[in-house]
């Protein structure tokens, strides 16, 4: 049989004793999914509600959620929930009408990028969009290869897993893909070195008689371990990609959508202007709804050949509802509130990590943190997963990431509050000290 890596954090049968409900649902979630899927924790959480930063299992109990980028705004914001039961109700169908509420979306949400990123088109996850993104870079470049983080994660497509390290040994890279190592703050000039190893790459595509179409990078580098300084970092890598006739696609599926409290879009935080920007998750708040933003010039191509149509992609619901994420960031501040409630929390971290020494390097960008757990200095997966694990025991619900495994990854919703970053950090104080 050939051997699965084992995700970061993930469930192992047997690693622990489970109560009889959660084995029953394990059992019945294996027959009828199949083997493919993977949970969360040593013990897995049932959950049945969220509200806010909070979510709740079947018993009632409240968990403190400080990972899901996914409902960025909230779990069950009462704005979002309305809009989308509301347009729901009214219209809900296909793409092929006309329809005024994906245009306002549309014009808004670009109007949130720099004017050179003048269209955007509609997917339902992030997945997709990172497809198309690779369908028009092709096009556009005539260009096959595509330059990746070594532990990056762009989706699960056949095409995209291929240029989706993370997803482990058990998923084959494509002979067109060149990998680089992720940014490393610790060098004199961290943007220099990776725009050398992008360079590196390219040379090596050409070497193998294959021509670069686009570099793609997750902005905060989540998967990777979460690297987001210094600013500007990027710029360089950008530069070789683009002498060397291929695109740059940001892929903003993470740290889109105000959560590096820097402004809407993480690339901003680098001074550049992607050729595309691929968006999913935080944009509708659980709803099933992502996009791609793109130059003009990019689509010209592609757009003169082929049609594109997804049938749910930018359909009524899916506008209504993000135009109401938006509201929502807008309204209630939340880019401002990233930047406060996130250096607040990385002083927290700073402030722990002087009495317990297996706290390594902090990196954060607003309300994204990655936190090295380490072993006389060294990374140390088993003891991160312990960390993560008594966290979920202790009602606060986190994961791990990068390449080793030993990486705290922190995101909370964008409505996290200081009170909130309070009790994290008793929790995690109390889970070092047991250890």
């Amino acid at each position: 049989m050939t051997r699965i890596d084992p995700m970061p954090n993930a469930y192992q049968p047997g690693a622990a004793a489970i109560e009889p409900e959660s084995e029953s649902l394990i059992a019945r979630r294996q027959a009828a999914l199949g083997p493919a899927y993977r949970l969360f924790y040593e013990k897995p959480v049932h959950l049945v509600r969220g509200e806010g930063v909070w979510l709740f299992d079947a018993a009632g109990e409240a968990y403190l959620d400080t990972y899901n980028n996914v409902a960025s705004v909230g779990h069950c914001h009462p704005h979002v929930v309305q809009a989308m039961a509301g347009q729901a109700a009214v219209f809900a169908s296909h793409t092929r009408y006309l329809h005024d509420t994906v245009l306002d979306y549309a014009e808004r949400l670009l109007a949130s990028m720099p004017r050179e990123l003048a269209h955007v088109m509609f997917t339902c996850t992030g997945s997709e969009a990172n497809d198309l993104a690779l369908r028009i870079a092709r096009a556009q470049t005539g260009g096959t290869g595509i330059i990746v983080t070594e532990n990056a994660y762009h989706g699960v497509t056949a095409a995209v897993a291929e240029f989706s390290p993370s997803l482990g040994r058990g998923v084959a890279l494509g002979a067109h893909v060149r990998t680089v190592s992720a940014p490393d703050p610790a060098q004199a000039d961290p943007g220099a070195a990776f725009a050398a190893q992008v360079v590196a790459a390219i040379e090596d595509l050409h070497r193998h008689g294959m021509k670069p179409g686009a570099l793609i990078v997750d902005t905060i580098f989540s998967s990777d371990g979460v690297f987001a300084d210094p600013e500007g970092f990027l710029k360089p890598a950008v530069a070789a990609i683009r002498a060397a006739g291929g695109l740059f696609i940001a892929d903003e599926v993470q740290p889109g959508f105000g959560r590096t409290g820097a402004g809407m879009w993480g690339f901003a935080r680098h001074g550049i202007v992607p050729d595309m920007v691929s968006m999913g998750k935080p944009m509708g708040n659980g709803y099933p709804v992502a996009g791609l933003a793109l130059r003009p010039e990019v689509i010209a191509e592609f757009g003169s050949k082929a049609r594109y149509f997804n049938t749910f992609g930018g359909n009524a619901v899916a506008a209504a509802t993000a135009a109401a994420v938006l509201d929502v960031i807008e309204n209630e501040g939340l880019i401002e509130n990233a930047r406060t409630v996130g250096a607040y929390f990385r002083d927290g971290l700073q402030s722990l990590a002087k009495d317990h020494a297996v706290i390594g390097d902090i990196r954060a960008a607003g309300l994204f943190l990655g936190v090295d757990i380490v072993d006389d200095g060294e990374p140390d997966a088993v003891l991160t997963g312990r960390i993560v694990n008594d966290l979920r025991a202790a009602k606060v619900l986190i994961s791990a990431t990068g390449p080793k495994g030993h990486v705290l990854k922190i995101r909370p919703p964008l409505v996290f509050q200081l009170e909130n970053v309070d009790l994290f950090l008793d929790r995690l104080q109390g889970v070092l000290r047991a250890l």
